[in-house]
């Protein structure tokens, strides 16, 4: 009679088990293991949405200094593509602009669009600004944004420098009206896209900063152009 009793309870032992089997693989197909990544998301610690804001242009006298304050305030990073005939007359800004931890690009001496009858000329512009640069920074710059996007490949071999161009484009150097440069950006910027503006402007300056406070609450995080081509 014991022998019996044990092997029922055996036998009701294993159904038992089975049964919890059975309903612990269908509570893992219907609500997946809680790892790290799933806990971060809960919680809010998603790393942000990358994207990078670039100014071309400068250094101005007045306006890049009210950017710089700006921007460090809200404790955010952006690059500068300046020209290298500004920078010797206002070296101050530049040295400012790099020891305030931003990134420095090249702009060309004059800015100078690339054809097909100035190719050595334009070379030698951008070299003269690489040069002004890193006697200012006492850094070199591999980054060049060419002058209306007109760029030669075999510059990246000859020059080892490496183009920046843009994919948001609010058009701020021909309008005065902050509200619309604002939202020019902010309707149409995703996630990795380079916003392209102006420091040669008040209202650039103001709507750069808007533009900053209004998409850090949308869960966006400013960085410099490498960080999101080479990250």
């Amino acid at each position: 009679m014991n022998l019996k009793r044990r092997i029922l309870s055996c036998i009701i032992l294993l159904i038992l088990l089975a049964i919890i089997c059975i309903v612990g693989c269908f509570q893992q197909e219907k609500f997946p293991a809680i790892g790290i990544p799933t806990i971060g998301k809960a919680f809010g610690s998603e790393s942000n949405k990358k994207i990078a804001l670039t100014f071309d242009d400068g250094p101005h006298p007045y306006y890049t200094e009210q950017l710089l304050e700006g921007l460090k305030e809200r404790e955010v990073k952006a690059t500068f593509f300046i020209t290298g005939k500004s920078a010797e007359v206002y070296p101050d800004i530049v040295k400012k602009i790099y020891e305030d931890g931003h990134l420095i690009g090249n702009h060309t001496y004059n800015h100078t669009q690339l054809s097909s009858r100035n190719r050595e000329a334009y070379k030698q512009e951008i070299i003269k600004t690489n040069q002004v640069i890193k006697e200012i920074t006492g850094e070199d710059t591999i980054y060049i944004r060419p002058p209306y996007g007109s760029w030669s490949k075999e510059f990246e071999k000859e020059l080892n420098m490496f183009p920046v161009l843009w994919t948001v484009d609010p058009l701020d150097w021909c309008s005065s009206n902050v509200s619309c440069i604002v939202n020019a950006v902010c309707t149409k910027v995703k996630e990795n896209d380079i916003i392209l503006m102006h420091d040669q402007y008040k209202t650039t300056v103001t709507a750069a900063l808007e533009v900053v406070d209004r998409l850090q609450k949308e869960g966006y995080e400013f960085v410099t152009v490498d960080e999101l081509l080479f990250d």
